[in-house]
């Protein structure tokens, strides 16, 4: 019969560690999820603070001017750089090459900011008022923009700013990815022990 129904502690323990081996990436899941609906509650806040921004800028242009096009343009180009600043920051808490990831928010309006100024002339033209367009375009500016922040602007680079800081805090040494820089280091390193001996 042998023993088969007795439990030694090796067995309870070898148990024990399966268990816990198939239910952390169920724990690593949910905190996952968990961080990514917390980044996108930190996304909607910014993104309301960059519209209470543009809506301001726009209904202060109103005052001055009918022209749609000057309501809109201007306080989205405010809100755009405030909404990203934050949120590269805060949210994504990225250190990627902050011109590249401006050059790919730009791209990103260089479609948009066409495409929502003509359906915004379409929706004025059919009576809807300039700040209604304008909410409008807010809401689908915020879905589309986070979805493009999150899986192109930033896929490879979120919370690597942490990680930076933490490098640099720790004493570590953080090689910089300019190949000069690097060049640069190991010539004044290679003079340096030349001279040492």
């Amino acid at each position: 019969m042998g023993n088969k129904g007795i439990k030694t502690d090796d067995n309870q323990t070898m148990e024990k560690t399966k268990e816990q081996s198939l239910s952390r990436p169920k724990c690593k899941e949910k905190s996952g999820k968990k961080m990514e609906l917390w980044r996108a509650v930190k996304f909607l806040l910014f993104s309301i603070s960059a519209g209470v921004i543009q809506m301001g800028l726009s209904a202060i242009f109103e005052i001055f001017t009918d022209n749609w096009w000057l309501v809109y343009l201007i306080p989205l180009v405010a809100s755009v750089l405030w909404n990203f600043t934050f949120n590269r920051k805060f949210t994504f808490k990225s250190a990627s090459n902050v011109p590249l990831a401006m050059l790919l928010v730009a791209a990103y309006y260089a479609v948009f900011t066409p495409a929502s100024y003509y359906w915004g002339e379409a929706l004025t033209a059919a009576g809807w008022a300039n700040l209604l367009v304008v909410a409008f375009n807010m809401i689908i500016n915020f879905i589309t923009e986070f979805l493009f922040q999150r899986y192109v602007v930033f896929r490879n680079s979120i919370d690597t700013n942490s990680k930076k800081k933490n490098i640099l805090k720790s004493g570590e040494k953080f090689s910089l990815s300019h190949k000069s820089i690097n060049s640069i280091y190991s010539y004044v390193k290679n003079v340096k022990d030349d001279g040492d001996r």
